[in-house]
């Protein structure tokens, strides 16, 4: 048990070191190709990577199961559209150079997830993760007082988005690769087609006369998957207690790179900001390894 618990802390830790350090390398890299483009391929990758894994893991008898309850393919729809917006932001973020603004919106996101619980499933809040919540919406009223220009748009954006499309996910409770692959159906007709207009502008950098080019760009496919494979199966090994803190080196690893790696601007009035959210952090973190 001890030595299956372990393994789940391992990759668990490894999926987020994987978002928050190799993913930001390679699509910040990769920004070059323009977000829009990039942010069409990453749809069309995520899909064929997980058609491929479905077909691996003969999981497709799940995927039928699912698409028969409209309820399922109702919420998929929402939960696709979420996903797609916290796609989006997340590469303009990268390309726009608001890795930090990101960051405080993965900081954020399970403490959200927390209230979001309360509100819609009437979870229990104990006193330690009230205090979170608090410090967490402090945190934004003191951006928005002190200067609406500094608020992290980004960030709000990639928490909220992330953490209702896990609200979502919470209410039909089915396999989160499957799940991703019929949310990504929902959207591929809508990559397709922004492909298409790229392509005949001539704006497109995937190129039949350039095989090494498409190649690195089709890693936005596996570059989305493989982390997400890593760290489901950390939850399914050690739980959601263990894999809730370790998911934190995800923003800490966004935040180090956007500050000291690609210099971005951070503002006294972000710092004052932060160091909310991070108070907030600890507190949820002291309060989850007490309770798991």
């Amino acid at each position: 048990m001890n030595k299956e618990f372990n393994k789940g802390l391992f990759l668990a830790g490894f999926g987020s070191f994987w978002w928050g350090f190799f993913g930001v390398l390679y699509f910040k890299y990769i920004t070059f190709i323009g977000h829009i483009e990039l942010v069409v391929h990453r749809c069309l990758w995520t899909t064929f990577t997980l058609i491929i894994t479905t077909f691996f893991f003969s999981k497709w008898n799940i995927f039928f199961t699912i698409i028969k309850n409209k309820k399922n393919l109702f919420y998929l729809f929402l939960s696709g559209f979420l996903i797609f917006i916290n796609w989006t932001v997340w590469i303009y973020a990268i390309a726009t150079n608001r890795i930090i603004d990101a960051s405080f919106g993965y900081f954020m996101m399970p403490i959200l997830s927390v209230m979001l619980g309360y509100i819609f499933f009437k979870e229990q809040l104990n006193k330690k993760r009230i205090l979170s919540i608090i410090l967490v919406i402090i945190s934004i009223l003191y951006l928005v007082l002190i200067s609406f220009k500094s608020l992290p748009w980004v960030g709000i954006i990639v928490a909220f988005s992330w953490g209702f499309y896990n609200l979502i996910r919470k209410k039909i409770n089915i396999d989160t690769d499957i799940g991703l692959l019929i949310e990504s159906f929902y959207i591929l007709p809508f990559a397709i087609f922004a492909f298409y207009l790229i392509t005949v502008n001539g704006q497109n950098d995937f190129k039949l006369s350039d095989p090494p080019m498409m190649l690195f760009i089709f890693l936005a496919g596996p570059m989305t998957v493989i982390p997400l494979f890593l760290y489901i199966r950390g939850v399914e090994l050690c739980g959601l207690g263990p894999t809730g803190m370790i998911f934190y080196i995800t923003p800490t690893f966004q935040f180090l790179l956007g500050y000291f790696h690609y210099d971005e601007p951070f503002s006294m009035s972000k710092l004052v900001s932060f160091i909310f959210i991070w108070i907030a952090v600890i507190i949820y973190l002291k309060d989850l390894y007490e309770t798991s």
